[in-house]
């Protein structure tokens, strides 16, 4: 069996909407854990966070990764799933953990809705604050770091999901000089 296919990312990086295209192209199966936690807490995640605080939906976004037992399928993960250790080591040890690495200009002009998204954070923190704070942690817990400037959500999901010459799962691409574990 496949291992899974985790996406990790800013808000705006377009994970649940690559997401959807790599399960196609990979013939997966998709799990979006922002949905899951809506479903677990029966409302939005910007009412989560107005009515219990940042640092509960991030535990409950801790509690519901914790909880995937699935196999062969595409993971898209809320933006602050990377504030848990433990959550990373589990989404690791289902499969290949990718980064969608978007440009903060890119993520200005998608996140116009910023102060009422749902974002796991104190209140008041800006994009560019958000950014600087999760974009170490991204690239600690990527197996794979995609750049995604420039690339249509088409072509990133095809690379996501093994199709064409770069593909993550091709013997070819190399990150940081080593040859990428199968």
């Amino acid at each position: 069996m496949a291992p899974s296919l985790v996406l990790i990312g800013m808000p705006g990086a377009g994970k649940s909407t690559i997401g959807v295209l790599v399960a196609k192209y990979a013939v997966m199966d998709f799990v979006d854990t922002d949905v899951l936690i809506q479903v677990r807490t029966g409302e939005s995640l910007q009412q989560t966070l107005d009515r219990a605080g940042y640092l509960e939906l991030r535990r409950i976004e801790e509690q519901v990764i914790l909880g995937l037992r699935h196999r062969q399928v595409v993971v898209a993960t809320g933006g602050s799933a990377v504030y848990s250790s433990s959550a990373m080591a589990h989404l690791r040890a289902l499969g290949r953990v990718v980064f969608l690495d978007v440009p903060l200009e890119i993520l200005r002009q998608r996140l116009s809705d910023f102060p009422v998204r749902g974002i796991a954070g104190p209140p008041g923190q800006t994009v560019e604050q958000v950014h600087a704070e999760r974009l170490p942690l991204y690239r600690r817990y990527a197996d794979v770091t995609i750049a995604c400037s420039g690339m249509e959500a088409e072509a990133i999901a095809r690379r996501v999901a093994g199709q064409g010459s770069e593909a993550p799962g091709r013997a070819s691409l190399r990150l940081m000089g080593q040859p990428l574990r199968r």
